[in-house]
């Protein structure tokens, strides 16, 4: 390997680090000031989704930065920055995409449907990234995105259990809906490679 080659990677990795740091970052620090400061009443939570208000829905926004206590941060933590990395392998932007598509479809479906009580935490965003990892195989049509598929379905396929009503305290709306987002990116994303990779195709044809 090229020494561009290696600090092209170098340089990729890095940015990866920055982008998944700094939302970790994030929610730690939201968390350290919803229990230090904004306690009680005043409780940062009251900006996650509360269905079916117009006030809850600045819930989409929020939502996936607040979290429950320090438990359920941590549990989101680790699933959050595994999966999220294994988005931007093919493409930094693909994270982006996936997780604006996911917080929006994951977010208004849990504001349709929901429980009367606000849903808050990044669990969302991690069913996104994995319905996105799961299908992105399907869609896309070449071996690595397929091989990933598989890892990720052997890693994390227990998770799916989560979309079902198996606990009240849990918002299993989140899960299902922020699911549906990342297979909703998944198509959008896998039909525009290949048709990308068609056009390229053609383009070599015209050459010859």
């Amino acid at each position: 390997m090229s020494n561009p080659e290696e600090k092209s990677i170098a340089n990729e990795l890095q940015s990866h680090a920055i982008i998944l740091g700094t939302f970790i970052a994030i929610f730690w620090i939201v968390e350290i000031l919803d229990q230090a400061i904004f306690v009680g009443a005043g409780s940062l939570d009251q900006f996650g989704i509360l269905p079916r208000t117009v006030l809850g829905l600045r819930g989409i926004l929020f939502a996936p930065f607040l979290h429950g206590g320090w438990g359920h941060l941590i549990a989101n933590t680790i699933p959050f920055a595994i999966l999220g990395w294994l988005v931007m392998l093919q493409k930094t932007s693909d994270f982006f995409t996936v997780t604006a598509i996911a917080a929006v479809v994951g977010g208004l479906g849990t504001w349709l449907t929901g429980s009367p009580s606000y849903h808050i935490g990044a669990s969302g965003l991690i069913y996104g990234y994995f319905g996105f990892l799961l299908l992105r195989g399907y869609y896309e049509r070449n071996f690595a995105s397929i091989l990933l598929s598989l890892v990720v379905l052997f890693l994390y396929g227990g998770i799916i259990w989560g979309v079902l009503p198996t606990d009240p305290r849990i918002s299993w709306q989140g899960h299902l809906f922020g699911l549906i987002g990342g297979v909703v990116a998944a198509r959008f994303i896998g039909h525009n490679r290949r048709f990308q990779r068609e056009i390229d195709k053609f383009k070599d044809q015209l050459n010859l």
